[in-house]
Order: structure tokens, then C-alpha cells, then sequence
């Protein structure tokens, strides 16, 4: 039986790093390969190559690190060295087809003299042998192996082939520093064409009766997760066992504190005959996360303001208007800021809830206001952008433009910037209320302007995504596939944006050359929210994504039951935003877990607002809504 080598796996503990043991020498620290890539640690050794952690030189003003995987070709024979590069151009070749959460991505790969190179993703973490060795709370491990099921399922429906990982074992499991699972290499996985015989491969004592055989289907997957998860709650290594006596060791015997629904859960999964086990990874998936259905339930009452965990969230005061609040709150001294569809803006008392003042105007406000120099600064559906008094609501000034403005305004040095459906963005002088320019961009613009060091950027309904001087001259333009209904943000030299072509994307600040981009389930029109390294975007798939801002990569994901089209906020590595489904959600910033949800009686498309200890935010329900949060 061929048994794969440690050295694929990146994070394979070296015992010498100074001298190889494959009879040719790995790379010099310091060496670039490619004029790309320079080498600055040995990460594994293995019999045929090396995998190093390098440094991505086309990226200069930043520090991107990247997994070089090598192969030596020890051979002289030129159809051997030519088979052997197909193998490893067919794991290039998969791996660019895949597009998962839990499976590294792929960047580059190229072959130079005798040795081959697949460059890929850096997974700064564990792996799963290595942490077994600590005493890992069960449900945590339950947790990891409903996400190897999500990405085992993946794989096992991926087209236009199934794809069978077949070596499943706790060294090819990553957790990565935020405690989420990375399947990492995919040497010998292969797509699946039937009832096909091949080669005897994988690794003895997690790999099934059949895969001996070469007849490995994607229920030898489901086989090596049983056999992985034996091993860690067990601790006991099946490759030193005799094999398929998973029985003859009973989980429970060596780990009391395992339920026996789970023991029973492994069990099935590592039946000797495949019919016996889960027909799926779904299936699996499935009875992994009905252990908890025992767990007690907090249920909601229709027709009530309720709350999960009331100890972390109360109302304090809520305001009724006469229509839907669709746009986001400010909050200016001791005043709540909002606009309603029934064409009114309101100023309330922040502590009270009780109205100070409304101003009404002939259309719905659903912009966010800003306060400037003692005015409050709206837009309407009317055509008009507002100056107010922000003390008593008395009109200062008021300008039109020659359509809808959804855009919320924005302001730098002495001028209000908004977007209309009239296809222009407009530079007001503040103090005159006159136009200083416009820019005819070629569609209506419903995104709020972000001013960010010397530019202003934008997008449109055309998909459009400009970036201006203050003059309003174009610096330079870029193209989604769709509409850009959301508003940007940046961050050092990088702006992002999401786009109803279901992407989200990072473009270099300065010349708006794309640096990456993330496909969401569905098309979103949520603003981005930074927060260290992480992006946090809401989508029309139901779920609130956490991101690595650098890479794009998908950190975690939350289900909400319906869409998020609002933005997020952070306090204290907490994360709160508003969904379609009525909730109010606060989630870990670190790990997504939900640590409360609030309901209201409506759909909340805006964005929670901050202060102290209070959270406000509007609902479709007429509703202001102010509640006290336990930060802590």
C-alpha cells in the first residue's frame, strides 16, 4: 500500500533544519525563487521536498507571507519525470478549482530545473494531531468535525466532478488561529467517475477496507473522519492497532466524558461495510449537530419583544414613527438623529426617547443625517439635501438636484458630497448652499461617499467605482459586474466595497488595481466594517461574513434566517448588525459565536448605533429602539 509522506504537510515539526534527509538539499533561507519568492523558514522536510514559509515580494509596501510547497525530481528517466510533474500540476490543477472556507487557496505554480513549486496559502495554526494531545473540550471537537463534514461535503458534490480527499487523518487537519478548520493536502485526493478501481493509496489505520482494495467512493471519507475523531477522543492511534478493530476499542472506555450518541456517531461512520455508515457527509453533518437539539431552547413569542439572554439586553425606551425606518441613526450630544419613510427627520432625547423636534420634508429620508458645524445635514427622496439647526430643526438651507437622493452625505474641507439617481455626485459649499461641482458619473449613485486622505470614492448602479480628487477630477475608475449599492470603507492602502454581483472586493487605494476578491453566496449590499484584521459584511444569502481583510478569506460565517442588508458595528471585540428576520444579533468578533439576539417587529435594514452602554437602532415596525447591552 502507498502511504503518503509527512513532508506535504506544511507544519510537519523538521528534526534537523540544516541538513536534508532526501539526499538533495532544501533551500537556502535568504534564496528567491521565481524573482518572486524569498525563503525565510523551513516549515517541514519531508522524503521528497520541503515546504518554507516565503515572503510574496510583488507585494513591497506590504508583508505577505505565503506556503511554498516543493518537490524534488529524483530521477533521470524523462517519462518518470514527466509523470511525476503531471501529478503535481493535477493537484495544482484541483486545488485552483476549489473555493471553500476550509481549503487553502492556491496562488502560483511553476516548475524550475528539477524541482516543482505549488505556492499557496500560509495557515498559521495547528494541526489536529498536534493539539490532541491537549485535554480540547468535546464540544469543540464536535464543532471542528461538523466543519470537516461541511468541507468533505463540498468536495464530495463539487462540479462538474465529485472529488474524493482519501487520506483523512488528524496531521491533514489545520486549526487555524481563529479555531476554524483548514483541510490541507490534497496529494493524492482525486475526483470520482463511478465504481472505478485505483491505486492502493492513503494512510493504514484511518483509511477503509475498500480503499485497500482501490475502490475507494466518498464513503472512505467518512470512514477516515470516524477514524480521525476516534483517535482524538480516544487517544488512541489506529495505525498501531490492528486494522478495522475500531470496535474492539470502545471511545467510551478511554474518554468517559464522551456521550453515547456521539461514541455511537463515530461508530457508524466507521463501518466495516459502506452501505452501513452515512450515506453522506451531510447525513453526518446532520446527526453531529443533533447532539445539541436536547440542549434547552430559548423560545421567542410571536407578537413580543423578546430577547436571548436577558441578562445581556433590555429595552430601555423605544419611539414610534408613522412608517418604516429603512436608514442608519446619529447620535450628536444628547440627541438621536433619524429619518423614517414617513418624510419626517426626528430628533429625540437620547435618555428619554421623547421627541425634541421633527422636521418634515416631501419625501422618505432614509440617509443617514450628519451633524457639521451645528447643522444637521440630511437627503430625502424629494431631490433635496437639508440644513438644518441642529438645536431646534429650523431650515438653514436646502439644494436640489434633478433626482431620488438615497445617498447619505459626507464632509470635507468646507463641502457636503452626495450621490443622486440624477447620475451626479455633488460638491456643495457648506457655508452658501451653492454647487462648487459636480460629476456626471453615468449612473445614479445610492452609495455614500467616503472621503479618505486626498479622495473621494464612490460607486454606482452601473457597477462604476470612481475615485476623485477634490477637484473632481477622476484619479481612476474601476468595473464590478453589477450594482455597487453599499458604501466603501478603507484602511491604510487598501479600499473595499461590496457589490450586488455578489463580490467583495479590495482595491489598491492608490491605483485601484483589484488586490483581491470574495464571493458571497448572494449579491449584497451591506457597507464593510473593519475591525483589526478582519472585514465583517452582511449578504443577501442570510449570512454575516467575517473576513481576513488582507486575503479575503472566509474566517467564519453566521447563518441568520433571513437577509442582512445593513451594516455592522464594533464594540469590544463584539459585533452587532441587524437582519431581514427582525433580529438585533451580537456575535464574538473573534469566533462568531452568537452571544445574544433581540427581536423586533420588523425588518431592520440599518445600522446599530454605540453609545455607552446603549445600542439603538430602527426597525421596518415604526420603530427607534434604544437598549442597554452588557458589553462585558
Amino acid at each position: 500500500m502507498n502511504m503518503t509522506d509527512d513532508w506535504n504537510n506544511p507544519h510537519t515539526n523538521p528534526k534537523d533544519k540544516t541538513s536534508a534527509n532526501f539526499g538533495t538539499a532544501q533551500l537556502n533561507i535568504g534564496a528567491t525563487i521565481a524573482s518572486r519568492y524569498l525563503i525565510e523558514d523551513i516549515l517541514g522536510i519531508g522524503g521528497m521536498g520541503a515546504v518554507y514559509r516565503a515572503r510574496d515580494l510583488h507585494f513591497p509596501n506590504v508583508v505577505k507571507y505565503v506556503a511554498v510547497k516543493e518537490m524534488i525530481i529524483q530521477t533521470h528517466d524523462t517519462a518518470v519525470r514527466n509523470s511525476i510533474i503531471r501529478n503535481f500540476e493535477r493537484e495544482a490543477d484541483l486545488l485552483a478549482t476549489l473555493d471553500h472556507p476550509a481549503i487553502p487557496r492556491i496562488f502560483d505554480y511553476f516548475t524550475a530545473q528539477d524541482r516543482s513549486y505549488l505556492v499557496m496559502e500560509l495557515i498559521n495554526g495547528n494541526t489536529l494531531e498536534g493539539l490532541s494531545k491537549d485535554n480540547i473540550p468535546i464540544p469543540k471537537i464536535v464543532q471542528w468535525a461538523i466543519e470537516i463534514c461541511d468541507v468533505l461535503h463540498y468536495l464530495h458534490t463539487h462540479e462538474p466532478e465529485p472529488i474524493i480527499f482519501r487520506d483523512m487523518k488528524p496531521s491533514n487537519v489545520m486549526i487555524n488561529q481563529y479555531n476554524r478548520v483548514m483541510l490541507i493536502d490534497f496529494g493524492i485526493a482525486k475526483p470520482f467517475r463511478g465504481e472505478q478501481k485505483g491505486t492502493m493509496i492513503g494512510t493504514e489505520g484511518y483509511s477503509p477496507p475498500e480503499q485497500y482494495r482501490g475502490e475507494a467512493t466518498h464513503l472512505a471519507d467518512i470512514y477516515a473522519l470516524g477514524a480521525t475523531l476516534h483517535h482524538v477522543l480516544s487517544q488512541k492511534d489506529p495505525r498501531l492497532e490492528p486494522p478495522f478493530s475500531f470496535g474492539e476499542r470502545p471511545i467510551r472506555q478511554y474518554n468517559p466524558e464522551v456521550s453515547p450518541e456521539l461514541e455511537s456517531i463515530i461508530l457508524k461512520a466507521l463501518q466495516y461495510n459502506p452501505e452501513d455508515r452515512f450515506t453522506s457527509a451531510l447525513d453526518m453533518k446532520n446527526a453531529l449537530e443533533g447532539l445539541n437539539s436536547t440542549q434547552p431552547q430559548v423560545q421567542v413569542s410571536e407578537g413580543n419583544l423578546a430577547s436571548l439572554f436577558s441578562t445581556n439586553v433590555k429595552l430601555l425606551w423605544e419611539f414610534s414613527t408613522q412608517d418604516e425606518i429603512r436608514g442608519n441613526l446619529s447620535i450628536f450630544e444628547q440627541s438621536v438623529f433619524i429619518g423614517s419613510y414617513d418624510h419626517n427627520l426626528y430628533c429625540l432625547d437620547i435618555h428619554s426617547g421623547e421627541l425634541i423636534w421633527l422636521y418634515q420634508t416631501d419625501g422618505a429620508v432614509v440617509s443617514r443625517p450628519i451633524i457639521v458645524e451645528s447643522n444637521v445635514v440630511f437627503t430625502s427622496a424629494d431631490h433635496r439635501l437639508y440644513v438644518l439647526y441642529h438645536r431646534n430643526g429650523k431650515i438653514n438651507y436646502t439644494y436640489y438636484t434633478q433626482g431620488p437622493i438615497w445617498s447619505s452625505p459626507a464632509f470635507s474641507g468646507g463641502h457636503i458630497f452626495i450621490g443622486s439617481d440624477d447620475c451626479n455626485l455633488h460638491a456643495v459649499n457648506l457655508n452658501s448652499g451653492n454647487p462648487s461641482w459636480k460629476l456626471d458619473a453615468g449612473s445614479p449613485i445610492r452609495s455614500t461617499p467616503l472621503i479618505y486622505d486626498d479622495g473621494i470614492y464612490f460607486g454606482t448602479e452601473y457597477g462604476d467605482f470612481f475615485c476623485l480628487d477634490f477637484r473632481g477630477s477622476i484619479h481612476w475608475r474601476f468595473k464590478a459586474k453589477k450594482s455597487i449599492t453599499g458604501s466603501s470603507v478603507a484602511e491604510k492602502n487598501s479600499v473595499y466595497f461590496g457589490s450586488m454581483d455578489g463580490n467583495v472586493y479590495a482595491l489598491d487605494i492608490k491605483t485601484g488595481w483589484m488586490l483581491w476578491r470574495t464571493h458571497l453566496g448572494r449579491a449584497t449590499i451591506s457597507t464593510p466594517c473593519l475591525f483589526k484584521d478582519y472585514l465583517y459584511i452582511g449578504s443577501s444569502d442570510s449570512n454575516f461574513y467575517c473576513l481576513d481583510m488582507h486575503n479575503g478569506k472566509t474566517i467564519w460565517q453566521y447563518e441568520a434566517q433571513n437577509q442582512i442588508t445593513g451594516s455592522a458595528i464594533v464594540e469590544n471585540d463584539r459585533v452587532y448588525f441587524g437582519s431581514v428576520d427582525h433580529f438585533v444579533y451580537c456575535l464574538d468578533g473573534i469566533t462568531g459565536n452568537l452571544i445574544w439576539k433581540y427581536q423586533t417587529g420588523g425588518a431592520i435594514t440599518s445600522t446599530p448605533v454605540i453609545s455607552g452602554n446603549v445600542l439603538f437602532i430602527g426597525s421596518t415596525d415604526k420603530k427607534v429602539y434604544a437598549l442597554q447591552i452588557n458589553s462585558s
